[in-house]
């Protein structure tokens, strides 16, 4: 599968798509498209990588980055749609710790919108992760 990434806004959120392979060839242009949506005024990422076949510690990198300068600017990320590859992936590094793992879209619109309703902060840190 070619790597791609491909976002729309949804509800406030932007859903961010990325299919094949994130590693140390394809995670210079992830990064780069991650910055230019945050530039743009993407602020509450909803990541689905339901079609990612791939992850490696570089990509996982670009994504803490991402992460961490959302959060700095009152942003979140979440993830949608991460299958048991990519999931076991988050566990074994415990990055479950850290990000959100939502099943679906509605899922993750769902949880951001309580967070804001609720009056909390917008990262849906308190939203609960996906179960395997």
């Amino acid at each position: 599968m070619e790597f791609a990434v491909e976002h729309r806004v949804e509800r406030g959120l932007t859903v961010v798509k990325i299919s094949g392979e994130i590693d140390v060839f394809t995670s210079p242009r992830l990064r780069e498209m991650l910055l230019d949506i945050i530039e743009n005024g993407g602020l509450h990422l909803v990541v689905d990588l339901g079609d990612v076949t791939f992850l490696d510690s570089t990509g996982l990198g670009v994504l803490v980055g991402i992460f961490h300068r959302l959060r700095a600017r009152d942003g979140s990320m979440t993830f949608m749609g991460v299958n048991d590859r990519v999931r076991r992936v988050f566990h074994v590094t415990q990055l479950t710790k850290i990000f959100v793992l939502h099943r679906t879209l509605d899922d993750a619109i769902a949880a951001h919108e309580a967070s804001r309703s609720a009056g909390g902060d917008s990262s849906d840190r308190g939203a609960r992760p996906a179960t395997s």
